[in-house]
């Protein structure tokens, strides 16, 4: 074999390169993985046992043993504007169109747990997701979705408690008993502090919301996956995949460390645990990724929670496609773009995927983008064949040499992180900003020089105006909400609002008394999300992240 790779270099690959002199270096991926020209049966790659069949541990290919031959990955776009009644009619054209899940985006007066009259939200409510303010917006949201059928996904983190209430008490109206709703609260808040910045109390005492959330969602509601360890926020900050792939993995390893601690036995509470990652540029190293991803959490389970069951062992992820990828030049790229990317986590066995619009990097999509983006994930699903083999890549000899590279790297960064004390410290010594900021400077820098290709940006570039259909969103949204909560708080009952508020506020302040019951009782005494994170602050404080350098 090695005589075999000596005459193709000099016979074949030699004159090839005199012909293409800058092409003989070797190529890196990019998050900077040096690859070489070839891969042979020679070449270091993991044995069978650490590649292995799919549904079987390490699950390297995959957590189910038919993969999409037994069933296709759930399509779920992400979708969110305007009024609660804005967003409801989006939800239902989609389910039309034959999406299998929802996906809430809410917009940011939501995520930073603000309602919509306070001055703070003003020009922001319903511009970049739904407003929800109350528990009467969350019914206005799922008016007329069969919540016993269609599971929802939301990406809510810093108040994830507060709208997961609100969520279960909607259902619970409609006829749906909590036990019975499925879906996913995306409620990462450790991710928040490393990338995407929308966080309302201490480090400390976020974590301490999000084990509530655990320990309650283990006891009352077995259909529901109570956090989405994400790394897609991450990436989108501007990391490479390997600090993608091993800052989420540490993070999940910080949440069920602290639902241990709390008392739980992990086996009643892993197999509910699942990520979201991002799915990017380069094609093999994402599947690469994403191998890695469930070897590495096969092992972590195993070996440092003593995790019986091979369901909590399993690393279920959802997928999007990046968004920072998508380009205002020339935006009908943006397609091929996310095609290549969704084909890259369907082969990387992603259990579900929302496809970016190619209008994203404009405007909120319009519904045309969205269908477009939708019928993308359904051509390849009916009419590429990438589903009718399980993990076609697997035994690869690039695929399992990269899988190996960044398994390896990844494991460096946990060493690093332990050294520090852990994730929390890491977020406070502002380690994981650090090596975000100068692994996106390095990016920037390969792009402006050139050496980097984006094309329609820094080639094949086009002087054109773009033309992109405009969907448009005004400050009816607030008038409306702002009316609606002046009326909420009209009708309530002013001596019960205010006891629910006063009770939540005593069971924070102490140590293990669960959260998510007062939670509740607050919601059902009209309380809003702001007065709800008001009182929580009255006890945790907020948060002012320190300077990394």
């Amino acid at each position: 074999m090695d005589d075999a790779r000596r005459r193709w270099e000099a016979e074949v690959l030699a004159p090839a390169l005199e012909k293409s002199p800058e092409r003989k270096d070797r190529f890196t991926t990019l998050g900077g993985i040096p690859v070489d020209r070839l891969y042979t049966p020679r070449s270091p790659r993991s044995s069978f046992e650490r590649v292995g069949f799919p549904g079987q541990p390490p699950f390297t290919r995959g957590i189910h043993r038919t993969m999409y031959r037994g069933r296709v990955w759930s399509m779920r776009m992400f979708s969110g504007f305007g009024s609660p009644e804005d967003t409801n009619r989006r939800f239902r054209y989609l389910l039309a169109h034959g999406e299998s899940g929802l996906s809430i985006a809410f917009d940011d007066p939501t995520l930073y747990g603000i309602d919509a009259d306070d001055p703070e939200a003003a020009g922001e409510v319903g511009k970049c997701g739904v407003n929800v303010s109350s528990l009467d917006d969350m019914v206005r949201l799922l008016a007329e979705i069969p919540l016993a059928r269609v599971t929802t996904s939301m990406t809510i983190n810093a108040p994830a408690n507060i709208i997961w209430g609100m969520y279960l008490l909607a259902g619970k109206a409609g006829g749906v008993p909590f036990s019975r709703l499925g879906g996913t609260t995306q409620n990462d808040i450790l991710k928040e502090y490393i990338a995407q910045k929308e966080f309302l109390y201490p480090p400390r005492a976020a974590l301490r919301l999000v084990t509530d959330t655990i320990e309650f969602a283990t006891r009352s509601t077995p259909r529901w996956n109570p956090v989405s360890i994400s790394g897609y926020h991450i990436r989108e900050a501007g990391s490479t995949a390997v600090q993608e792939l091993a800052f989420t993995l540490a993070d999940g390893r910080t949440y069920v460390a602290e639902a241990v601690a709390r008392g739980l036995d992990v086996d009643t509470f892993a197999p509910r645990l699942s990520f979201f990652f991002n799915s990017h540029n380069d094609f093999f190293e994402e599947i690469a990724k994403f191998r890695a991803a469930r070897r590495i959490w096969d092992r972590v389970m195993r070996e440092e929670f003593r995790a019986k069951k091979e369901r909590s062992r399993w690393l279920r992820f959802h997928t999007q496609t990046a968004g920072c990828s998508c380009t205002a030049q020339q935006p009908e790229l943006n397609v091929v773009r996310t095609t290549v990317q969704a084909l890259a986590a369907v082969l990387g066995g992603t259990q579900s995927l929302h496809t970016n619009s190619f209008d994203e990097a404009i405007q909120l999509p319009s519904e045309d983008a969205v269908r477009i983006a939708l019928r993308t994930q359904q051509i390849l699903a009916a009419e590429s064949g990438v589903a009718d083999a399980i993990d076609p890549f697997g035994g690869s000899y690039y695929v399992e040499w990269l899988t190996d590279t960044m398994e390896e790297e990844a494991l460096r960064y946990f060493d690093r992180i332990d050294e520090l004390g852990g994730v929390v410290p890491a977020i406070e010594r502002g380690f994981f900003q650090r090596e975000i900021q100068e692994a996106s400077f390095r990016y920037q820098r390969a792009v402006e020089a050139g050496t980097e290709k984006v094309v329609g940006v820094n080639a094949y570039t086009v002087d054109q105006p773009v033309r992109v259909p405009r969907l448009k969103i005004s400050e009816k949204a607030r008038r409306l909400q702002s009316r609606r909560l002046r009326s909420l708080r009209d009708r309530r009952d002013p001596r019960r609002h205010a006891a629910s508020l006063d009770r939540l506020k005593r069971v924070a302040e102490s140590e293990r008394t669960n959260t998510m019951p007062p939670v509740l009782d607050a919601l059902k005494a009209r309380a809003t999300l702001g007065e709800i994170v008001r009182a929580l602050q009255e006890v945790y404080g907020s948060y002012r992240e320190r300077s990394t350098y």
